[in-house]
């Protein structure tokens, strides 16, 4: 899968940009707890963009002595860190805020720019979020695929936007009944369900994320390819075991311990291993990696490559 993950945050980090200012600005004025929920989320989103970024650039960074299997995991660090950013920081500061107005209401003006405001901050999302799905589509994925996918940045940004066009109906509800009632307690209920829905987010987000970081291995399917792989070349008696871990999106790092055939000399051996080297990752390019331990079929190691 090659999403182009540099276009899709490039595009999510301009419209934050636009909208943190127009929404800051109309908080500023009007005083709105709603509108500052808008705000402030997506001055966090933008900040988890620049990190999701950054964490892009890293991980193409080459093998050296420090980090012999590359850099690739900084997408999976950055992603969890940017969403933290986004939805937890966020969430408890729009909470609290929202809170706050509940328990000590005050004046709200320029309700009217407050609504077109979070209205154009809705239609930005759904822009945002139909650069991603046209991303996905151009990849031939589904967002299912997506949402079980090792591509933790895009999955972020596409929960960003998804949790950005919700919480501003709820913020844009709030608002809206405040300008047709009078009564300001509809802005703080609004923008306490909005940091709400942010944090359960974040829990849920961090869930997902913490799997990639411990060293989450392929999926039983992958495993089950590798194996059927490595099992169709002549001098490959049997696999005998197998460990994986995904070092970023679109690599990993697969440990084999392999029975190969008795009459195979030392020498014919190393041959063996790097033409199977050359087989596996040809099959699986996804493979960045791949050790290869011969070993005899009771398990007692033969030679070690």
């Amino acid at each position: 899968m090659a999403i182009r993950t540099r276009s899709v945050i490039v595009a999510t980090l301009a419209l934050d940009s636009a909208f943190f200012i127009a929404n800051f600005i109309v908080f500023y004025y009007g005083g709105s707890r709603a509108v500052l929920s808008q705000a402030l989320y997506t001055i966090t989103d933008l900040v988890a963009g620049i990190m999701i970024y950054w964490g892009v650039k890293v991980s193409l960074e080459p093998p050296t002595h420090t980090h012999p299997f590359g850099r690739g995991k900084e997408r999976f660090f950055w992603a969890f860190t940017g969403g933290l950013v986004t939805f937890s920081v966020a969430g408890f500061l729009v909470l609290v805020e929202g809170l706050l107005e509940i328990m000590h209401p005050g004046r709200l003006t320029d309700l009217m720019q407050g609504i077109a405001t979070i209205s154009a901050t809705l239609v930005a999302s759904l822009i945002s979020l139909t650069i991603v799905l046209l991303e996905i589509r151009e990849e031939k994925v589904t967002v299912e695929t997506i949402m079980v996918s090792e591509h933790q940045e895009i999955k972020m940004i596409l929960v960003q936007d998804i949790v950005s066009m919700i919480g501003a109906v709820v913020a844009l509800t709030g608002i809206y009944l405040v300008y047709a009632t009078g009564n300001v307690l509809y802005d703080g209920l609004s923008a306490s369900m909005v940091g709400a829905l942010l944090v359960a987010t974040g829990f849920v987000y961090a869930m997902d994320a913490r799997e990639f970081l411990v060293g989450k291995g392929v999926s039983p399917a992958e495993g089950e390819i590798i194996f059927s792989i490595v099992e169709r070349y002549p001098f490959v008696r049997k696999v005998e075991g197998m460990q994986s871990m995904l070092m970023g999106p679109d690599e990993v790092l697969v440990a084999l311990r392999i029975n190969f055939v008795d009459e195979l000399t030392t020498d014919d051996l190393e041959i063996v291993i790097d033409e199977l080297r050359q087989f596996v990752t040809g099959e699986f390019p996804r493979i960045g990696q791949l050790i290869i331990e011969p070993v005899a079929e009771s398990g007692v190691k033969k030679v070690r490559a």
